[in-house]
C-alpha cells in the first residue's frame, strides 16, 4: 500500500509510473453481477440485513461449497463479512488470546502476522525455501507445534508466491494435526479459481475430512469475480466459532452492504462465463513475465500454480550488485529509475524476492519488463 501510494503520488506529479503492486483484477465486474446490484437497488433491497448475511446469499454460499468443494455446511455455520479480510480478522479476534501461538508458513500475506499480534497472539513463522518451491516440510511443521499453538494459517494458492499446496501434502499435514486436538486451522481459499496446477483445487478439509470441525474455510468474491470494491467475503466452519464471529461483527461493522450481497448472490448462483477467460489471460501473462525475468542475469523465476502474482528471486542479483543491498532498495530503485512499482519480498517474510502483480494488460506488462531490464 505504501509503494502504491508513492507510485500514485508520482503519477499525480505527471510521471509515467506502471503500478504492479496491487492485488486487484484489471477486468470489469461481469455484467450479470452488476445487473443484479441494479435490480437490488430498484427493488428496494437497501436496508440492513442480518448481521451474518442474507438468507439468499448464505444459501448460495452453502450451494457453492457443496457443488464446487464437496463440503456440507448449515446456515449457522456460515457468515458473510465486508471482505475476506474482515472474516480473517474476526476469526483471529474470537479465537486467539494473549500468549497463543499461530503458525504461519512463509511467505505469507502481509496482514496475517499483524492481525495475529493485534489479537494478542504470537506469529510463529514456518520457513520454506524457493529451492523447494515453498513446499512445507511436515517435520518442520510438527517441530513448531507446542501446547501454546492455537491456529495454523493456510493460504493456497498463496499470495505472494502463487504456491498451491497439493492434496498429498495437505493429507500429511492433516495427519499431524489429528494428533494435536487443540489446534485449529484457517484455510484462506480466496484464489481458489485463479489456479492452473494440474490437480483440481483441494483445501485441507477435502484432503483430511476429520479436520472439518476444527477448520474455518475463508473465501470471497473479490478475486475470482473481479469484485474487489464490492467488499464481500465469507467464512464457514464450527458453528460456535461462527456464532462468536457474528457477535463480534454485530458490535463492529454489523452487516455487509445489502447491494453487494445481492450482487455476490448472483455471482455465486449463476455460471460466470468470464471467470475461465480471466484465468486464461492471467496464465498467458504469467508465462510471458516468467520467461522475461529468467532472461535477466542473477534472477530466478519459477512458474507458479495460480493467483495473479509472480515472485521471482533476486538474491543472486542483489549479492552481485554494488548499489543494491536488499529487496526494499531494489523496489525503490525500480520505482525511481524504471518507474515501475513492485513490492519487496521482505514484506511477505521472504527477503530477496519481489512480488509482481500481473493483473494489468499485456502491453503494460511488456513495457514494464522492458523498463525493469533496462534499469538493472
Amino acid at each position: 500500500m505504501a509503494l502504491t501510494s508513492k507510485a500514485n503520488e508520482m503519477r499525480q506529479n505527471g510521471e509515467d509510473v506502471l503500478v504492479l503492486t496491487v492485488g486487484e483484477p484489471d477486468f470489469d465486474t461481469p455484467q450479470y453481477i452488476k445487473e443484479a446490484a441494479k435490480n437490488a437497488i430498484d427493488s428496494g433491497q437497501t436496508k440492513y440485513t442480518s448481521v451474518d448475511g442474507t438468507v439468499n446469499l448464505k444459501k448460495a454460499i452453502i450451494s457453492k461449497f457443496k457443488n464446487e468443494n464437496h463440503l456440507d455446511y448449515e446456515m449457522d455455520e456460515v457468515i458473510v463479512s465486508a471482505g475476506c479480510k474482515q472474516s480473517i480478522f474476526n476469526l483471529l479476534q474470537v479465537l486467539i488470546d494473549e500468549g497463543d501461538e499461530v503458525i504461519i508458513p512463509q511467505p505469507y500475506w502481509v496482514s496475517y502476522a499483524d492481525m495475529v499480534v493485534y489479537s494478542g497472539g504470537t506469529p510463529i513463522m514456518l520457513e520454506t525455501s524457493y529451492e523447494e518451491n515453498f513446499d512445507i516440510n511436515p517435520s518442520d511443521f510438527e517441530a513448531l507445534l507446542t501446547n501454546k499453538t492455537k491456529l495454523f494459517m493456510l493460504n493456497s494458492p498463496n499470495n505472494p508466491s502463487g504456491k498451491y499446496f497439493t492434496s498429498e501434502l495437505l493429507r500429511k499435514l492433516g495427519d499431524i494435526l489429528l494428533r494435536y486436538n487443540d489446534v485449529y486451522v484457517s484455510s484462506d481459499d480466496i484464489y481458489e479459481h485463479i489456479h492452473w496446477n494440474k490437480e483440481k483445487f483441494h483445501n485441507i478439509v477435502n484432503a483430511c475430512p476429520k479436520l472439518k470441525d476444527r477448520t474455518i474455510v475463508l473465501n470471497g468474491v473479490s478475486k475470482a469475480y473481479s469484485m474487489t470494491g464490492w467488499r464481500i467475503g465469507y467464512a464457514a466452519g464450527n458453528k460456535e466459532i461462527i456464532k462468536k464471529m457474528k457477535t463480534l461483527q454485530s458490535q463492529s461493522t454489523s452487516c455487509a452492504s445489502s447491494i453487494s450481497q445481492a450482487a455476490a448472490c448472483a455471482a455465486l448462483s449463476q455460471t460466470c462465463d468470464e471467470m475461465p477467460l480471466m484465468t486464461k489471460e492471467y496464465k498467458k501473462r504469467h508465462d510471458y513475465v516468467v520467461n522475461e525475468l529468467n532472461l535477466i542475469d542473477g534472477v530466478m523465476c519459477k512458474e507458479t500454480d495460480g493467483t495473479f502474482y509472480v515472485f521471482p528471486s533476486f538474491k543472486e542479483y542483489i549479492a552481485n550488485s554494488k548499489k543494491i543491498t536488499n529487496d526494499t532498495e531494489l523496489a525503490l530503485h525500480l520505482l525511481n529509475t524504471a518507474k515501475v512499482a513492485v513490492v519487496p519480498g521482505s514484506a511477505f517474510g521472504q527477503e530477496g524476492h519481489i512480488r509482481i502483480s500481473i493483473a494489468i494488460d499485456m502491453d503494460s506488462l511488456k513495457e514494464a519488463m522492458k523498463r525493469i531490464v533496462n534499469s538493472l
